[in-house]
């Protein structure tokens, strides 16, 4: 008998050509990495040479090219034609005696590890499938908890054949593979049972921004295919690997999915078959892993990358299914490979999009690439519509699968209604390099056939469609030959969304992330009103409040967690370089547009110059807020590990007013000099300015606020529209105040910056502070690269 069957013992990943990517990645972690805590289930796999000498002593082959050799994929009722007679051609072939007798032998040794009827999962794999420039992710099929010899060879013949699916056939002429080179190898292993608990993937980057210093993970309950086919909004986890080395155990960031339905096993009539079951509203509420859990997962993560980058030579950015099996509570990975997108991207040219206009908007979701799209849309509510699908049309659909690859390439955007950032829709895009729009809910109710639209990923995590044409700019950069200038050049970020993004553009570091963004949008409610809850009294808001903090031990959590972990994104996209993060600067009208916020807010005439800032900290009427501030960056540093954060106090009016708040940032753990704790202080009125030899004696640091430092200098509101005019940060009174704020800054061997767009917008601003010496220039992301060819310009000038 000939010997087709190979245990993953005996398998590593050398053994592409004899079992595939899929198969000899398999192997590789079973023998490697389990005594680093990786479990893999066994299994053996039925070599591709199985799959070739049987359709050799077929004569399988010369039948194979009549049907493909001049095959016009974009025929769809052509190529369903072929690919059926193919696949028939192929079961055929491998139905034979040897075959069954291989795979009994195989798995009656496997039956004796695991207990009789052992259930499996029956998987293909390419000998071409997992290269550097293709994944071939979904193209062949799979079969899960199979049991008893009959379904084995039964499964196995149809993993076979399905190396001639439609979509594989479209996919290797794509991609410019040889259908006749491809060639089919098998898995079988054991099951692991995730319909019982959970399953998902992970990939160690951000599969959005090729950002290569995080895990990101997404489960949901039940089998993996419902993440992967679009079904459900799965859980998301980010874990920082850096940090993670150093030993911090910390999630990153975490956003609760949807998790609508859970695909499970159920048996009728001897056949293993599958059921879709909508999850309990209990189910939906709490994440399908716990933090340890999920850590866990990370871990496994990065030691595979690690281990897969050592063979490779180079770094190796890695795509990774996992399972938890319900039966023994353990994880297990079931899959590994080299992510084939992301980490593919070049970073020479930096291209941003950005809207010109604005329409209603139709539906919102998760965003997949950075890019905008405008067309037709088209909606395909099942495959007889695919048909109909033009080339430029936006796809508009519940969810996709496989089999529409063929329309999903003539697609200028892809909006689903389920599905999150590893879903299939979402996979697709990236690889086709369109914007998608992923979990868009109403998208397929509220959006009509023949309507054009705008699909816009330019915003960060969250996508938008929008009504009609909306007009954008497209901004191409190169900064292959860029000069990076001595003065440092920095971001201004506000939205932990775009960060990884933002990080991605050369730069210093963070010189402005703005709180208050990320209490608006994440938290939306007061902080007082979540650290004295009793005291809120609108009944209305107490119930929005009960059900935003619904799983939390106390409001005051939700608060913590949230700020932490959007001030802990930033860090961690831009670690180790310095994050200057600012304490909520709300004005007082802001605070109280907060849920709760009106009956802990005094009413002013005139909020720019009132209860704002440093006067809030160490007072009675948002002490409490300013507690759960301070206990945020302060896991942030410590449990989070991102020491790169500094602290940065706004509006501070007086010297006594900024002893107040250093004392009372101590009392609350944020100590100044303790693990290389840094607080700045935002240089924004001419007192800050005028006093500037004591404030340096209470601060390491300033950065000028050009925005407020120019209003009250010269006395104007730049938001009224009669004296605007007069609002010039070129002024040579504002000039006097930025050069007194750079040397009275230097004098003191303090650190000086600005972090205003000034300097982005008015290039003589950015030549003046350069010749002055600072530091440190702050700009928005899309203004960096402008900024820094200035700055290098004036300092060779200078």
């Amino acid at each position: 008998m000939t010997d087709y069957i190979r245990w993953f013992r005996d398998l590593g990943v050398r053994d592409v050509p004899l079992v595939g990517g899929k198969t000899s990645s398999l192997g590789e972690l079973y023998n490697t990495l389990g005594k680093e805590g990786v479990r893999v289930p066994n299994g053996f796999a039925l070599t591709a040479a199985a799959y070739r000498d049987a359709l050799t002593k077929a004569g399988a082959w010369e039948k194979l090219q009549a049907l493909l050799s001049d095959l016009d994929v974009t025929d769809t009722k052509a190529l369903a034609r072929a690919a059926r007679s193919a696949r028939a051609i192929v079961y055929a072939a491998t139905g034979t005696d040897e075959i069954r007798g291989e795979i009994e032998t195989a798995y009656s040794a496997l039956q004796k590890e695991y207990g009789r009827n052992t259930a499996v999962a029956v998987r293909s794999s390419a000998t071409a499938e997992d290269l550097p420039n293709a994944s071939f992710a979904g193209q062949h099929e799979s079969y899960l908890n199979i049991a008893g010899l009959d379904d084995v060879v039964e499964a196995c013949r149809r993993c076979f054949a399905s190396i001639f699916t439609d979509r594989a056939i479209v996919y290797r002429v794509n991609n410019g593979f040889d259908h006749f080179k491809v060639f089919l190898s098998v898995a079988v292993m054991k099951m692991v049972r995730s319909d019982l608990a959970a399953s998902g993937v992970m990939f160690t980057l951000d599969t959005e921004s090729g950002f290569r210093d995080v895990v990101f993970i997404t489960g949901a309950y039940g089998l993996g295919e419902t993440i992967v086919q679009g079904q459900v909004d799965p859980d998301e986890f980010y874990v920082h690997k850096p940090t993670y080395q150093q030993g911090h155990r910390a999630i990153l960031r975490h956003t609760l999915g949807a998790k609508q339905v859970k695909l499970v096993y159920q048996r009728k009539k001897g056949d293993a078959t599958t059921l879709l079951k909508p999850t309990t509203q209990a189910d939906r509420k709490r994440y399908c892993l716990s933090n340890a859990e999920a850590l866990e997962l990370a871990g496994h993560a990065i030691a595979i990358e690690d281990h897969y980058s050592k063979e490779a030579g180079h770094p190796l950015p890695m795509d990774i299914e996992w399972a938890k099996d319900g039966a023994d509570g353990k994880l297990y990975i079931i899959q590994a490979r080299p992510e084939t997108v992301a980490s593919q991207r070049t970073t020479d040219v930096v291209e941003t999009y950005a809207l010109k206009g604005k329409a209603r908007v139709l539906a919102n979701g998760r965003a997949v690439g950075e890019k905008i799209a405008t067309g037709k849309a088209r909606v395909i509510r099942d495959v007889h519509d695919l048909t109909k699908f033009r080339q430029g049309e936006i796809l508009i659909a519940e969810t996709t699968s496989p089999d529409w690859q063929p329309i999903m390439k003539k697609a200028a955007a892809i909006v689903t209604d389920r599905g999150g950032r590893t879903c299939h829709a979402a996979i697709v895009a990236r690889e086709m390099g369109v914007p998608a729009v992923v979990g868009a809910e109403t998208a397929t109710a509220r959006i009509k056939t023949g309507a054009t639209v705008t699909v816009s990923c330019a915003d960060g995590e969250a996508g938008h469609i929008y009504e009609g044409k909306v007009p954008f700019d497209v901004a191409r950069m190169s900064i292959r030959d860029l000069r990076h200038p001595k003065t440092a050049i920095m971001a201004n970020v506000g939205n932990p969304d775009i960060a990884f993004h933002a990080a991605m553009l050369p730069n210093d570091g963070v010189g402005l992330a703005r709180m208050e963004f990320i209490i608006n949008e994440s938290i939306g409610v007061h902080p007082m009103a979540l650290a004295q809850p009793k005291k809120v009294a609108s009944a209305a808001d107490r119930r929005k409040i009960e059900r935003l903090t619904a799983g939390y031990r106390k409001p005051a959590d939700f608060f913590v967690e949230k700020l932490s972990e959007g001030v802990g994104t930033i860090a961690a996209a831009f670690y180790p370089k310095p994050v200057i993060v600012r304490l909520s600067d709300f004005k007082s009208n802001e605070y109280a547009s907060l849920i709760g916020g009106r009956g802990f807010e005094p009413t002013e005439s005139n909020p720019m110059i009132g209860f704002r800032g440093a006067s809030r900290y160490a007072h009675p009427a948002y002490a409490a807020g300013f507690a759960l501030e301070c206990a945020a960056l302060a896991r942030v540093r410590g449990e989070m590990g991102l020491t790169n954060l500094r602290i940065m106090v706004p509006f501070c009016r007086r010297e006594d007013e900024a002893r107040k708040v250093i004392e009372t940032m101590a009392q609350h753990g944020l100590k100044r000099g303790e693990n290389g704790l840094e607080i700045y202080v935002m240089c924004e009125i001419p007192n800050n300015v005028i006093r500037i030899d004591a404030f340096s004696e209470i601060f390491d640091g300033f950065s000028i606020g050009s925005n407020d430092l120019t209003q009250l200098t010269l006395g104007v509101d730049r938001d009224s529209e009669i004296v605007a005019f007069d609002f010039a940060e070129n002024d040579p009174g504002m000039l006097e105040m930025l050069r007194l704020a750079v040397t009275g800054a230097k004098r003191n061997k303090r650190h000086v910056g600005i972090c205003g767009e000034a300097p982005a917008n008015d290039p003589e601003i950015a030549r003046f502070l350069t010749k002055l010496g600072i530091d440190s220039i702050s700009v928005n992301p899309a203004s960096l690269v402008k900024t820094m060819k200035i700055v290098a310009e004036a300092e060779g000038k200078a």
